[in-house]
C-alpha cells in the first residue's frame, strides 16, 4: 500500500452528515468512496471485503495471523501440506445459491472437485464396518445385508434420503430482512411441499433414531456419519448433507482449505482490497456510540465509515468493545450459551502423518474407528470413544511430495484440559502431545501393518493450538451447533437485528459466531453485512461472478507457515502451540 493511501486510512474522515447514521462520511478531497474496515481475514471477513469492493466501497482487512482463512487453513512440514478444515464443501455443483456465492468470491476458480461415493465408513473394535454410501439404493442394500431385522428403520432412512436428493434449499443470497416478496414465495414453494419431511426429521434426534436399531453396530455407526457424534443433532442435517454429496454438491475443492482461502483472497485483492497481516486489533474505536475505526496492539489507529467484526464473537463483544453494547439477545448468545452444554461444537485434536509411499486403493477416504475402552483411555482429553482417520492424499493433489501421502487423524477433545495443562506446565503439555503422536502411530500400524516404519512426520495440533492461531472461543472450529438454542438466537441476530449490536452505530458483525458454522454460512454473512450496509446507505446492492479461470496449482498456496518444532521420542513429530 502506498504511503498516501496508508495516510488516508489513518486520518479521521470528516462527517458531512453531522455524524448521524444515515450514510458514509463526507471527505473534502481524494477518494470519496465510503471506507469499511474488516476485522479478521477468515472466509467471512474476506467475503465482506469482496462484496464491499463490488459495491463501490473501499475496504481494508486486518488479520493477526500471516495467512487468510482463519480455521480454513493449512500449514507445512518437510514438504507435506497439512490441510486442517474442509471435509466437504456445500455448493460445489452449479445451479444453487451456495454455488453462486462461491463463484462470486472466486473460491472455485480453475479448480477440479473431488467427489466421493461414500460419506464415511464406521468400523468397530472387531473390524465390522458400515459404509455410508451417498446413493440411497446402494446404502439400503448394504445396510439390509448387515441387519435384515432392522429393515423397517433402514428403509425409512433411505426413503427420506431419496426425498432429500430432490430438494434444493440454499437460501444464502439475500439477507433475511431484505428478501423480496418473490424471494419469500420461492422459499415457501421449496419448503411447503416437504414441510412434514422437514418437521419430522428435524424433530427426531439421531441418537433416539439410532437406539431403535437391534444391531449394536448400526446403533453406534449411525451416530458417527459425521465422523464423530456431534450430540444433539436431529436426522435432518445427516440426510441433507448426504443427499447433497449424492448430487455432487458437497465435494472437496482442489487446493483444499487454504486453497479456498487463497482463491477468495486473490478475488478480494483483484477487486482492489487490501489485507494487513500480523495486525492484531486490540479495540474498536467508538465515539458518541458510533464505531469510527480500530486500534492495533501496537497502538496504530485506522479510521473508517463502518467497521465489520468478522472474528470471534465473545472477543468482539467483551474485549474489542469492552462489553458496553449488549442486550438480552447478546448476553444470552455471548454469555450464558457459551458455557451451556451442547451449544458449541467441541474442539478437536488433529494429528497429521506424513507417509513415505502410497496409501493404496482403499475405497474409504474417511473412517471412524470405534475404540475399545483401553484405547480410548490412552487418548488425552478424549470426549468420545472414537478416532477419525482420513486419507487426505485421496482428497486433492499437492498435499504431499511425489511418492508420499498424508493421513489426518482427529478426535473431539476438551479445550479446558489442554489449556490448563499448557498454562501450568509447558513440558507436560508437550509430553502429552508426544503421547498422542505415539498412540496414532501405533494405531495406524495395527490397521495398516508396515505403515509405522514409513511414517516420516507426525504433527499434533491441540485445541489450545486452535485457540492461539484463530482466537476462537474454547478452540471451537465450527462455533455454535445448529439445532441448539444458539441457532435460534443467532438467527434473530441476523434477521431481526441485522447483525448489529444495541446502541452502536457504524458497526456490524459477520462470520460463524453470528451465522453458525460451515463455510458457506460464513461467506453468506459477509454478503448479508454488505447488503444491510447498502440498504442503510441507500445504495443498490450488486454482485458479479469472478472472471478468473487460470487453472489451480499447488504453487498458488504461497509460502506456508512452519509451526513451532519440538524434539521428541518420535523425532520430527510434534508441532503447534
Amino acid at each position: 500500500m502506498h504511503a498516501d493511501e496508508e495516510r488516508e486510512w489513518t486520518e479521521r474522515p470528516g462527517r458531512a452528515d453531522g455524524g448521524g447514521d444515515g450514510g458514509p462520511a463526507g471527505r473534502g478531497g481524494g477518494d470519496r468512496r465510503p471506507r469499511v474496515i474488516v476485522v479478521g481475514a477468515g472466509i467471512a471477513g474476506m467475503a465482506t471485503g469482496c462484496y464491499a469492493q463490488m459495491n463501490g466501497m473501499r475496504s481494508r482487512i486486518f488479520e493477526k495471523h500471516v495467512l487468510p482463512g482463519g480455521c480454513c487453513t493449512a500449514w507445512a512440514r518437510d514438504g507435506y501440506v497439512f490441510d486442517y478444515c474442509i471435509e466437504w464443501l456445500i455448493g460445489t455443483a452449479p445451479g444453487n445459491e451456495a454455488h453462486t456465492i462461491w463463484r462470486e468470491l472466486g473460491a472455485l476458480d480453475g479448480k477440479s472437485v473431488t467427489h466421493f461415493d461414500m460419506f464415511n465408513r464406521v468400523t468397530d473394535e472387531d473390524g465390522r464396518s458400515v459404509m455410508f454410501w451417498n446413493d440411497p439404493g446402494r446404502l439400503e442394500a448394504h445396510l439390509l445385508g448387515i441387519s435384515p431385522a432392522d429393515a423397517p428403520l433402514i428403509r425409512s432412512f433411505c426413503r427420506d434420503l431419496r426425498r432429500f436428493t430432490d430438494i434444493e434449499l440454499y437460501p444464502f443470497l439475500t439477507a433475511p430482512a431484505l428478501r423480496s416478496v418473490r424471494e419469500r414465495a420461492a422459499l415457501l414453494r421449496t419448503v411447503l411441499p416437504s414441510f412434514r419431511l422437514f418437521w419430522r426429521t428435524a424433530a427426531t434426534p439421531m441418537h433416539a433414531f439410532a437406539d431403535r436399531f437391534t444391531d449394536p453396530l448400526l446403533r453406534r455407526a449411525f451416530r458417527n456419519v459425521f465422523f464423530q457424534d456431534p450430540e444433539g443433532f436431529p436426522l435432518l442435517p445427516y440426510l441433507f448433507n448426504m443427499a447433497a454429496a449424492h448430487r455432487r454438491n458437497a465435494g472437496f475443492p482442489q487446493g483444499g482449505s487454504l486453497g479456498l482461502a487463497r482463491s477468495v483472497e486473490e478475488r478480494y485483492t483483484a477487486l482492489g482490497g487490501a489485507v494487513s497481516y500480523r495486525s492484531r486489533v486490540a479495540r474498536i474505536l467508538v465515539e458518541r456510540d458510533r464505531a469510527i475505526g480500530i486500534e492495533l496492539a501496537d497502538g496504530r489507529r485506522y479510521y473508517a465509515d463502518h467497521v465489520v467484526a468478522a472474528c470471534d464473537g465473545h472477543t468482539t463483544v467483551r474485549t474489542l468493545l469492552g462489553g458496553r453494547y449488549t442486550g438480552p439477545r447478546i448476553e444470552r448468545l455471548y454469555g450464558e450459551l457459551l458455557t451451556e452444554r451442547g451449544t458449541l461444537f467441541p474442539a478437536v485434536v488433529s494429528v497429521f502423518a506424513g507417509v513415505r509411499g502410497d496409501l493404496g486403493a482403499d475405497r474409504a477416504h474417511s473412517t471412524t474407528y470405534l475404540l475399545s475402552p483401553g484405547d480410548a483411555a490412552r487418548l488425552p482429553g478424549a470426549l468420545q470413544r472414537s478416532l477419525v482417520v482420513q486419507l487426505r492424499s485421496h482428497y486433492s493433489d499437492g498435499f504431499a511430495p511425489p511418492g508420499h501421502s498424508v493421513i489426518h487423524c482427529t478426535y473431539f477433545s476438551d479445550f479446558a484440559f489442554w489449556k490448563e495443562l499448557r498454562t501450568r506446565d509447558r513440558k507436560a503439555y508437550w509430553a502429552l502431545k508426544r503421547q498422542v503422536a505415539a498412540f496414532v502411530k501405533e494405531f495406524l500400524e495395527r490397521q495398516r501393518p508396515g505403515i509405522g516404519e514409513r511414517i516420516e512426520v507426525l504433527d499434533v495440533a491441540s485445541p489450545a493450538t486452535t485457540k492461539r492461531y484463530t482466537g476462537n472461543f474454547d478452540g471451537s472450529i465450527l462455533a455454535w451447533k445448529a439445532f441448539s438454542e444458539a441457532d435460534d438466537v443467532a438467527a434473530a441476530l441476523v434477521g431481526k437485528d441485522r447483525m448489529r449490536l444495541p446502541g452502536l452505530a457504524g458497526f456490524s458483525m459477520a462470520g460463524q459466531w453470528v451465522g453458525l458454522g460451515g463455510l458457506i454460512r460464513a461467506a453468506s454473512t459477509g454478503r448479508f453485512a454488505v447488503q444491510y450496509l447498502c440498504d442503510e446507505w441507500g445504495l443498490p446492492f450488486t454482485a458479479r461472478e469472478s472472471p478468473a479461470r487460470e487453472p489451480w496449482h499447488p504453487g498458488r498456496l504461497g509460502r506456508l507457515p512452519q509451526l513451532d518444532r519440538r524434539d521428541g521420542r518420535l523425532g520430527r513429530e510434534v508441532s503447534g502451540a
